[in-house]
């Protein structure tokens, strides 16, 4: 266990203020919490910063751990995340799933599904409605870049949102202005007095992964010749933000003329037709993001409309069957539905 005088003076100032900061912007101040804990620095952190926090506001925090299967020392970080949860005198939950690697989206896309849902199992039996998770500005700036290559359009320069509904379940990331630097910084600090050390996932510094290979190739050159892109991109995305929630509202009032359906997962193909292509655009991206489904790149969108325009107008001539990621995308008689994979 740790001392009072850890409880009394550890931690950053800012790193604190920053999770109380995002607690303070709900609608109600919730009793019980909870963090995503992997055990590597960055959520190692957020979990020691909210024990500080929840520790003096009287709020219950639980850690998650999800063990994803994936590596040989997975067990050993399990083991090693609930070994700093007790050191925190925190209750630790932990999960193992199994990651569909033949969902033909990419094992980082199937981890990420797969964390999801153990989080909301996880939240269910531990009595949670709010995770925090420990992304920080240059997750944020990576994010940023993948999207604009990736060609996401202007409401993904958005990223990643300090709050987010998935699932039934609200997830904060309070640490989206913080930069790694500075996490790393209090990871040294708390070793030096407690001898507990995040562990190292190999995946994170292999760039046959996506975001390892921006990390590790592109990176430290953008480091070299533009040492503030992190923070400009990270503008960019507050900005964007902006920009995607006027943008949102014009969609929702689109969407509401579209005769959708009472749980919003389908919408009449003739009504879609009567927009303009840039509105039929970004209603499909305000659709899907209300069913909770990833934003299509610029190409699967383009090839998705040219489909959806090419039907008949009351669906006789045949039906349209497009997969996006785990869901399916289909036109039955004049309506566009999103089929979820186990309701098929």
């Amino acid at each position: 266990m740790l001392s009072e005088g850890f409880w009394r003076s550890f931690g950053s100032a800012a790193m604190i203020q920053a999770v109380g900061d995002a607690l303070a912007g709900l609608p109600e101040s919730p009793g019980r919490i909870a963090v995503g804990l992997s055990g590597g620095a960055d959520s190692a952190m957020l979990a020691v910063h909210a024990a500080l926090h929840a520790r003096r506001h009287g709020i219950e925090l639980h850690c998650f751990h999800v063990h994803h299967g994936l590596q040989a020392p997975a067990d050993r970080w399990q083991a090693h995340a609930h070994d700093l949860a007790q050191s925190l005198e925190l209750p630790c939950h932990s999960l193992t799933v199994s990651v569909d690697l033949g969902a033909g989206s990419g094992i980082e896309s199937a981890a990420r599904d797969a964390r999801y849902k153990a989080f909301g199992q996880l939240a269910a039996l531990a009595g949670v409605e709010h995770v925090l998770l420990a992304h920080h500005r240059n997750d944020q700036a990576e994010t940023v870049l993948l999207r604009l290559l990736r060609g996401a359009g202007p409401t993904g320069l958005a990223a990643m949102a300090p709050v987010v509904r998935r699932g039934g379940l609200i997830y904060l990331r309070p640490w989206l202005d913080i930069e790694r630097a500075a996490i790393l910084e209090q990871a040294r600090a708390f070793q030096e007095i407690s001898a507990w050390e995040p562990v190292q996932d190999p995946t994170n510094a292999d760039d046959q992964y996506t975001r390892a290979a921006v990390r590790e190739r592109l990176a430290p050159e953008l480091d070299r010749r533009w040492p503030g892109w992190q923070g400009a991109l990270a503008r960019h995305a507050r900005q964007g933000a902006e920009v995607r929630e006027i943008l949102d509202d014009v969609a929702r009032q689109d969407f509401e003329g579209l005769d959708p359906g009472a749980d919003g997962r389908d919408f009449s193909l003739a009504a879609w037709r009567l927009l303009s292509r840039p509105r039929q655009a970004l209603v499909l991206r305000y659709w899907l993001a209300q069913l909770g489904q990833r934003m299509p790149t610029d190409a699967r969108l383009q090839d998705l409309m040219r489909q959806m325009r090419g039907l008949h107008a009351l669906g006789h001539d045949r039906q349209m069957r497009v997969r996006h990621g785990q869901a399916l995308i289909r036109c039955v008689k004049g309506r566009v539905f999103l089929d979820l994979p186990f309701e098929r």
